[in-house]
């Protein structure tokens, strides 16, 4: 399916699905990084560290590919190719609360390096697959 999530599926970014991010090393191979994230409604956010592998990929080229399964059916699951359409260190320590929230229960990322910079990846859908 091209553009956007379809409604049917959306629900599996809303809940505690952790997503598999795919981006490209240098050299054209691929890098799969599981990772936490959100949807505004037309945007999936992904959050990182500056400096990162996948944060280093994500800048160099914008072309990305997550895959999400269902935790309660995981032969339910959600594709999704798209385009990195900001990125940005505004927001990122707050949307790193708000998954740890999520994902943790808590209402502060346990997790912060001394000296580490949180940046905030909006990804555009393109296409998407989808099954159950």
């Amino acid at each position: 399916m091209a553009g956007g999530i379809p409604e049917k599926y959306s629900d599996i970014l809303e809940k505690k699905s952790f997503a598999h991010l795919a981006t490209l090393m240098p050299d054209g191979a691929p890098q799969s990084t599981p990772v936490w994230c959100d949807y505004d409604g037309a945007h999936v956010l992904v959050n990182s560290a500056r400096g990162r592998q996948k944060d280093k990929n994500m800048k160099r080229n914008s072309k990305v590919a997550l895959s999400l399964l269902d935790p309660e059916d995981p032969y339910r699951y959600l594709e999704i190719r798209g385009e990195i359409v900001e990125i940005t260190e505004e927001g990122a320590e707050e949307h790193i609360d708000k998954m740890a929230k999520k994902y943790l229960g808590v209402d502060r990322y346990p997790y912060r390096s001394q000296g580490e910079v949180r940046v905030l990846y909006k990804i555009r859908p393109e296409h998407t697959t989808s099954m159950g």
